[in-house]
């Protein structure tokens, strides 16, 4: 555990240009604070100690404004930027050295029981406001542009932008054919919006239960 938060430690230092030592990232970087958390409850989850677990994970939401589940896998050197609003769920699996930015939800569709949330492969970017739905895989070195609803596979490489997440580039080069198949479905956009603004509505009527 020692060498991992290490890992994410020097992850900030180098992807974070504001970042000026270690020991500000230490105390004062709520999404390090979150991750080496995280890395605790973790422990306890995989111990058999849920409860125990599940305490120090609300806990680290209260301090942070980071939710992260105890039972999901990451691994080393996670840097979340800017921290507020994060949610990550039980079964998120999440790869090396990637980064995650404000506001980025790893979730599930309510649908699904097991494997109900995503898996990010290595090196994958998430830009804030990003939403990723389902128990699919995010390829490696991947982006997903802010604001993207990504609900279907990302291959290795690729960029995903726009309500619901299409795929632009990948390998660098865009693509520029017209999709007959996977054209953007209006009323599924809307659709996908409005399920988003109830899942914030649910989270900020949770947040308020919690301090009454």
């Amino acid at each position: 555990m020692f060498k991992t938060l290490i890992a994410d430690l020097n992850s900030v230092m180098e992807r974070d240009p504001a970042a000026r030592s270690r020991w500000e990232v230490f105390f004062l970087y709520s999404g390090y604070k979150a991750v080496r958390m995280y890395r605790r409850a973790h422990w306890f989850y995989n111990h058999n100690m849920k409860f125990i677990a599940r305490y120090i994970s609300q806990r680290a939401r209260h301090k942070t404004g980071v939710e992260i589940h105890p039972g999901a896998t990451i691994g080393k050197g996670l840097f979340i930027d800017h921290g507020m609003g994060v949610v990550i769920g039980e079964t998120t699996i999440i790869g090396d050295n990637c980064t995650l930015y404000q506001n980025v939800t790893l979730g599930g569709t309510g649908k699904e029981h097991g494997k109900r949330h995503p898996t990010l492969g290595n090196n994958v970017l998430v830009g804030s406001g990003a939403k990723v739905l389902g128990p699919f895989r995010v390829g490696d070195n991947a982006r997903i542009a802010a604001g993207a609803v990504v609900l279907t596979e990302v291959p290795d490489n690729a960029t995903a932008v726009g309500v619901p997440a299409r795929i632009v580039k990948i390998n660098g080069e865009r693509l520029d054919y017209l999709d007959q198949i996977h054209y953007s479905d209006p009323v599924a956009q809307e659709l996908c919006k409005m399920q988003i603004q109830i899942d914030d509505l649910k989270r900020q009527l949770e947040a308020k239960n919690d301090t009454v």
